[in-house]
């Protein structure tokens, strides 16, 4: 058996740190992307007043339909409707 085989004291330190701190930061990313934008109520408060056209305050496009009402109606020979 090798006499100076034993870690010290830092290096079992750095063992543990560097999980915990990659564990921390890959929280922090999930944390961060999966939140919702913020509102920019702010920023529409100060924009000029000809500058108030549709959407003008939102960098995200709104979806037509969530539940598919703006989708036609199938017919029973649609083949998808099947």
């Amino acid at each position: 058996m090798n006499p100076n085989s034993a870690l010290s004291a830092w290096q079992l330190a750095v063992m543990a740190a560097v999980p915990v701190a990659a564990l921390a930061v890959w929280l922090t990313a999930i944390f961060l992307a999966a939140r919702e934008p913020r509102e920019r109520a702010h920023a529409a408060a100060a924009s000029p007043a000809g500058a108030a056209a549709a959407g003008a305050g939102s960098a995200h496009a709104a979806p037509g339909s969530v539940a598919g009402e703006d989708e036609p109606a199938r017919t029973a020979d649609d083949p998808i409707a099947a």
